[in-house]
């Protein structure tokens, strides 16, 4: 149900990691390295975003545990779907 597309706010666990993060947003890529898009970013938990150098980039594949769901309405349903085309057009160009 939530594959690629947790909302913004979720609380999630890496796998191997000690910290939680908050997912901040989709797609984004490392600035070192703009050639592997990753499926979402996020911050530190509880701490928040702090500053644009200590944000996380990681995959779906990487998250152990789903501590919170974020916010979640009509709007924010309709956004999933969009976003979930648009991976999956991403994914059949590569």
């Amino acid at each position: 149900m939530f594959e690629k597309t947790l909302p913004i706010g979720s609380v999630v666990l890496l796998k191997g990691a000690a910290k939680r993060l908050m997912i901040l947003g989709y797609c984004r890529y490392k600035a070192e390295d703009q050639t592997k898009v990753y499926d979402y970013c996020g911050c530190t938990y509880p701490e928040g975003f702090v500053s644009p150098d200590q944000t996380a980039v990681f995959d779906h594949d990487q998250i152990d545990q789903i501590f919170a769901l974020g916010f979640q309405n009509d709007e924010q349903i309709a956004f999933r779907g969009r976003l979930k085309d648009l991976l999956e057009k991403r994914e059949q160009s590569q």
